[in-house]
């Protein structure tokens, strides 16, 4: 499993980068037409569709590396089984709270896939929506691999009392 999610923190990191790298492009492209006086209507759907899929891999990735939708003010407090404890209870939490998130992402992209582009109407908006689904479907696989480790850890902990 370890491979597997670090496999797939690669894959949406690249992605995550790859569509950074096109929002900073199109704004840069963007600016200097402004400066000269071409107007290019695309330019602003692009960066922000490029914008939101580089947000939703990032997430997802600070989700695996314990660096996202993380209070540790309790956590820093308590010690051994008690931490355990809570680091299985916040995993559980995020599991369900992104199947929610992945079931009505799943609803979204069904719903809106067919609707266009309004400056390039050849492309379809389910594409830009179905990062939703990927950012928390992965989410809950990075949860669940945390999940693992927690259990693994409670049963040596439990183990060595």
């Amino acid at each position: 499993m370890k491979r597997f999610v670090q496999a797939l923190e690669k894959v949406q990191i690249t992605v995550g980068v790859v569509f950074l790298s096109i929002f900073f492009l199109v704004i840069m492209l963007q600016i200097v037409t402004r400066h000269l006086g071409i107007s290019i209507i695309w330019t602003t759907e692009v960066a922000k569709y490029a914008f939101i899929w580089s947000i939703f891999m990032g997430a997802a990735v600070m989700v695996n590396r314990r660096e996202h939708f993380n209070f540790d003010f309790l956590l820093k407090k308590l010690k051994d089984k008690k931490r355990v404890s809570l680091s299985i209870f916040n995993d559980f939490i995020l599991i369900v709270f992104n199947i929610i998130i992945f079931l009505l992402g799943l609803r979204v992209v069904n719903e809106f896939w067919n609707y266009t582009w309004v400056s390039i109407p050849e492309l379809k908006m389910g594409y830009i929506w179905v990062s939703i689904p990927i950012m928390a479907g992965t989410m809950v696989i990075y949860s669940l691999s945390h999940l693992m480790d927690h259990f693994h850890a409670l049963r040596s902990k439990e183990v060595h009392e």
